[in-house]
């Protein structure tokens, strides 16, 4: 039960503390439209959309003035699209197409899917289907692409990462006018998860039921302000603290997760408890590090502090609901965190670091901005150690990187929103073009044969 203290302390967390349920996202399953041509497939998937989420906006707004707790994004997942689209590949953008004007029609803010499978070996239309991807991006405003390109089972597929470098390139020039913003709704992952309800990696698992909600918590502010009582205190205490406030804001997660599903006609998936952090100040994981005794984010400690973060939602938030998945831990996005924002503004902060970070966090190299003459090959190098890390350590990792065309390093970048602005960073300039076109297969490590 409730007491008039948690209460209060609720809605403190709330007013003063960016405490939100970031996302409610309906996964819904494309396979029942597959239709014998592109046309008619498209239009099916427009009527499954609209027809099963017709009430998702809705629902969701009912829910926040009855609870209180702002929900900030409404959203939907989608079949990787390339499984409905295979006999008809190179016509997919008419799906991407559909999918976004029933995003527009239903008033919802990102719709993932636009999605391949290619962790182990691409068929002819995977491919084909991979190279619409800069075109739709282009051309649509709230669709969203991800692309599995390895896995702790299967290995890494260097022809998929070859392919894919050139695909964010692709998309940052037709989208330069905006920054490259294209690239900011293009996530390359090793493996990605099925249930995951953020953008831009959400699609809906074929392993999952018809129809599911899955819930998104973000509380960095909380987390944050919960450790300004505590300057002192060892880091055992510290990550107690972090343990309990987790577990609270999980809770209020699985609350509304569980009533939408109810009210939707939908299956409760789980519950995303990742630290998401926004531009606004007061909510950011960064400041969560320096809260923690760093000077600045990206200096010596950076990791270890990141790795205690990352346990202690991870353990608070488990306890609080029997239903947690998807990526469930801290992201690092760094046009996206306002302590990232600033920390890589003063060049405190390089893609090495970042890189380390991803070892103990989720997920990966995210929302960071690079000169766009950066060759194709340097940022399929860059999705290959991100995915190295990813398959050896059995976790998700994923890139989304943003080639802004015209500008170099320190120059600025802005995308709005959620999405926020970045200073452009600098990469290596080492050539690694010969071994990304050797293309191939990297083995799965030996820990993958557990049967």
């Amino acid at each position: 039960m409730f007491n008039k203290f948690d209460v209060l302390e609720t809605i403190d967390m709330i007013e003063k503390e960016h405490l939100d349920i970031r996302t409610v996202t309906m996964g819904i399953s494309l396979l029942p439209c597959i239709r014998e041509t592109a046309e008619k497939t498209a239009q099916a998937v427009y009527d499954k959309v609209c027809s099963k989420a017709e009430n998702l906006v809705k629902v969701a707004e009912e829910l926040s003035a009855e609870y209180g707790i702002p929900i900030v994004n409404k959203r939907v997942s989608v079949t990787p699209v390339s499984l409905i689209t295979a006999p008809f590949a190179a016509d997919s953008a008419r799906v991407g197409f559909a999918l976004d004007k029933a995003a527009k029609a239903l008033g919802i803010d990102f719709l993932g899917g636009y999605s391949a499978l290619v962790h182990k070996g691409m068929a002819d239309y995977e491919e084909t289907f991979l190279c619409t991807i800069p075109e739709v991006l282009a051309s649509t405003e709230r669709l969203c692409s991800s692309v599995n390109v390895g896995s702790s089972k299967s290995g890494i597929n260097m022809d998929a990462v070859r392919l894919m470098g050139e695909i964010v390139k692709k998309t940052a020039e037709l989208t330069k006018d905006e920054d490259g913003k294209g690239c900011a709704k293009l996530v390359v992952f090793c493996n990605a998860v099925e249930d995951n309800p953020f953008m831009a990696g959400a699609f809906h698992g074929v392993g999952e039921a018809d129809t599911v909600i899955n819930v998104g918590v973000s509380g960095p502010g909380v987390v944050q302000h919960a450790l300004s009582f505590l300057p002192d205190a060892d880091l055992t205490d510290a990550a107690e603290t972090i343990k309990r406030t987790a577990f609270k804001i999980t809770r209020a997660g699985q609350l509304i997760a569980k009533e939408a599903a109810k009210r939707l006609s939908a299956r409760f998936g789980i519950v995303d408890l990742s630290l998401a952090p926004t531009p606004a100040r007061g909510d950011s994981v960064a400041h969560i590090l320096e809260e923690l005794g760093l000077e600045v984010v990206g200096g010596h400690g950076t990791t270890a502090a990141l790795a205690m973060l990352n346990d202690a939602v991870k353990k608070g938030g488990v306890m609080a609901s029997s239903r947690v998945g998807g990526l469930s831990g801290a992201f690092i996005p760094v046009s996206e965190d306002i302590g990232m924002i600033e920390s890589a503004e003063a060049g405190r902060i390089t893609l090495d670091k970042l890189e380390a970070m991803t070892c103990v966090c989720s997920v990966g190299l995210d929302m960071i901005a690079i000169p766009g003459d950066t060759p194709a090959t340097t940022i399929s190098a860059m999705i290959a150690d991100e995915a190295a890390i990813g398959m050896i350590n059995n976790k998700t990792t994923a890139v989304r990187v943003i080639p802004a065309y015209g500008k170099k390093v320190g120059d600025q970048v802005s995308f709005g929103g959620l999405l926020g602005r970045a200073p452009v960073m600098p990469v290596h300039t080492g050539d690694a073009s010969k071994f990304i076109r050797r293309g191939g297969l990297i083995p799965a490590p030996i820990h993958s044969f557990k049967n």
